[in-house]
């Protein structure tokens, strides 16, 4: 049976702003290593399939940036969503593209935009997940070993109820859970079987497609449609008409916290979201007063800062617990603890009418 993967790279990463742009997204820049994020996705992708069987779903803004960051992939294999309606809709239009490609594929879907250092684990992981999948038709996802208590991400917890797979453990999953509170996540640390939420997912094409039918049927009809137009003329007029009516539901709404016959595999192998500027104080190395420097930075009396310049100098004196970010036309000076709400100021900067900020 044909592997084939989906990455979705729609999104604009807002609370990587202002180095994430909406001409730029966070997955397009170097956050971490010599490569893109993206670039670093399918370099990760191809140590388990072959370029021709991976595909990008993004919007049209970015084609010609993928193009550029991944002249190999090819050109067919870039699906394009008309607008953004969150990952169901973006998973479904995928389904059936890769379904008239590869009839009976076994489907990798995840974002483009993650952190993982132990690449040979986490092929390893994708691999037993794809034989979870194929083996017993169910829905396979990759659980997040929480090392603290994370309150910006959702949950899995699972039964008791287990098997080894390539030595492995595969648990069933009891539920999905929403982000929780502080003290909601100290407890689900505690109790030993609630894993971070990785938005990594594996299934056979017929079963996801089967479960669209059986739980978001109107969405299952506009792709029914969409599939009639396979091979005619107006195929990409279709295709643009009938996403615009497409529900905005993610696929962890619309399918996974609805369906009884999922699977999750725990993993540890370096995982990071990068999800807001705090996230570079786990993937980079902090000085000796807990900073993390990047960039013509002179600075004293500063500590458990995160602070990148543009090549003008920045200087800090007496701060500490501060995200300065200084680019070509945006300088941001927030509170960590506000490192999750920086969409914030695009939502004013939008209201104010200044979207060449954005």
């Amino acid at each position: 049976m044909t592997i084939t993967c989906v990455i979705m790279a729609g999104g604009k990463g807002e609370r990587f702003w202002p180095k994430s742009r909406t001409n730029l997204p966070k997955q397009f820049l170097n956050i971490s290593g010599n490569k893109s994020m993206i670039q670093q996705s399918i370099a990760r992708l191809e140590n388990l399939i072959d370029i021709s069987q991976i595909f990008i779903v993004t919007n049209g803004l970015y084609a010609e940036l993928i193009k550029a960051q991944i002249p190999h992939l090819p050109h067919e294999n870039i699906i394009i969503e008309p607008i953004g309606r969150n990952t169901a809709p973006c998973i479904g239009l995928a389904s059936i593209l890769i379904e008239e490609r590869f009839p009976d594929s076994t489907m990798i879907v995840l974002p483009s935009d993650h952190i993982i250092e132990n690449e040979e684990g986490f092929i390893r992981i994708l691999e037993t997940a794809v034989e979870v999948a194929q083996d017993n038709k169910s829905l396979v996802t990759l659980g997040i070993q929480p090392g603290y208590p994370e309150t910006g991400y959702g949950y899995i917890e699972s039964t008791d109820q287990r098997e080894i797979v390539n030595e492995l453990d595969v648990l069933k999953v009891n539920k999905f859970v929403e982000k929780p509170d502080q003290a909601t996540a100290e407890s689900y640390l505690e109790a030993g079987n609630y894993y971070w939420n990785s938005g990594i997912f594996v299934w056979r094409t017929e079963v996801i497609r089967k479960y669209i039918q059986q739980l978001m049927p109107e969405m299952h009809d506009i792709l029914e449609t969409m599939r009639a137009a396979f091979g005619n003329a107006n195929f990409a007029e279709v295709i643009k008409d009938e996403f615009i009516k497409m529900p905005d539901q993610s696929i962890d709404y619309g399918i996974m916290e609805k369906v009884d016959n999922i699977y999750v595999i725990p993993c540890v192998f370096g995982w990071d979201d990068v999800g807001s500027w705090t996230a570079l104080e786990r993937i980079n190395e902090l000085d000796e007063n807990g900073n993390v420097i990047k960039g013509n930075i002179l600075n004293l009396d500063t500590k458990r800062c995160i602070i990148e310049s543009n090549g003008k100098l920045i200087a800090t004196l007496g701060i500490e617990d501060l995200i300065i970010v200084d680019t070509e036309d945006v300088t941001l000076i927030c509170s960590k603890d506000k490192a999750q709400e920086v969409k914030l100021l695009l939502k004013e900067l939008r209201m104010q009418k200044l979207e060449q900020y954005l």
